[in-house]
């Protein structure tokens, strides 16, 4: 398969708009037919883009967060219907807005707080707000601990399954949860549980320092440089990782891993995270880490995208086509969302 045109069209949305480079990895029933890089991932040192330069993911983190998660699930160590404050320690999420009191015949707080369970935080659905926090190295502000973040910042605004709300901090309590329950960093986690058995070399929580001379520079809308920054929802936004490797763990969810990889999750657990339970229709909404669409392009496509300062990402699985996207950009530009689809239209 040719992909000349779309190539013209990067090279010419690289040098109009500004942007310093984007990575692509696609697969076809199971087997690379492209990856490449443009541009360079770092203008300051001259570090050119290729398929296994590792980007900051954004909001694709979710997912890898989930397939995490689904692994303490499968050994039966979380249940995905219980409410995520069993698996937290003394600070837990409290219920306030929009919750009426039992003695008016509606949900008591306390109640509305065990409705919260694991599943509808990874959905979206547990009532916790939009929330984002970034700690840039160039401020004096530091990440707290995740007890007081809890304390802060986790509280129910709504009843939970009431409405889908997408919401950062639901993923940090789903790290903290899987430290807690692993007795793991959450970084250690990922790297033994999910990167290592994928062969996911060049991907990690954060820049890990293997990863320090691969890694593509973050840059605003001016051109420069980003200061480095961290959040408190780590599980929802901190993972690095390379084209090349992103498209490894898509190969896994969809049921097509290589010889040189090792599956970490069963096929039910895979259709489960695949399910959308926003709704009424398992093919349309959110499910456990993925965005399901019934009809895109004709297709059901289970994807996600991520993007903040710096970063504009997509991950597209068409598994009745047998087809992986990856594209992956160090600006915050649509550019990866125009190629995705200009890959899925060939």
């Amino acid at each position: 398969m040719e992909f000349g045109a779309i190539k013209q069209q990067i090279r010419e949305a690289l040098r109009e708009r500004n942007i310093p480079s984007l990575a692509i990895a696609v697969t076809k029933d199971g087997e690379t037919i492209w990856e490449d890089g443009f541009g360079w991932a770092n203008r300051e040192t001259r570090l050119a883009s290729d398929p296994h330069i590792a980007y900051s993911l954004a909001s694709i983190s979710k997912p890898i967060t989930a397939t995490a998660l689904m692994t303490l699930v499968e050994r039966g160590l979380i249940d995905l219907d219980a409410p995520i404050n069993e698996y937290l320690g003394d600070a837990k999420i409290t219920a306030h807005v929009g919750v009426a009191t039992a003695d008016q015949g509606g949900m008591a707080p306390e109640e509305a707080a065990n409705q919260a369970t694991v599943r509808r935080v990874a959905n979206h659905t547990s009532g916790l707000p939009l929330h984002y926090h970034f700690f840039h190295d160039d401020e004096p502000w530091r990440r707290p601990p995740m007890d007081l973040s809890i304390v802060r910042y986790g509280h129910l605004v709504r009843i939970p399954g009431e409405r889908h709300v997408y919401a950062n901090f639901g993923y940090g309590l789903l790290d903290y949860v899987i430290e807690r329950i692993s007795g793991k960093p959450f970084s250690t986690f990922l790297k033994q549980e999910v990167f290592d058995p994928l062969g996911m070399t060049r991907s990690s929580l954060g820049i890990g320092m293997n990863l320090a001379p691969y890694t593509a520079e973050r840059y605003d809308v001016t051109g420069k440089p980003i200061s480095f920054y961290d959040f408190d929802h780590p599980g929802a936004s901190a993972i690095f990782c390379s084209a090349h490797d992103l498209i490894r763990f898509g190969l896994l969810h969809l049921k097509m891993l290589r010889l040189d990889q090792h599956s970490i999750l069963t096929e039910p657990s895979i259709d489960a995270t695949q399910t959308a339970t926003t709704g009424t229709d398992p093919n349309d909404g959110y499910g456990i880490g993925w965005r399901i669409i019934r009809d895109n392009k004709g297709y059901r496509t289970v994807s996600h995208d991520g993007g903040m300062g710096g970063v504009r990402t997509r991950l597209m699985l068409v598994p009745e086509a047998r087809l992986a996207i990856a594209v992956l950009c160090n600006a915050s530009n649509s550019l990866p969302i125009e190629i995705a689809e200009s890959i899925l239209a060939r």
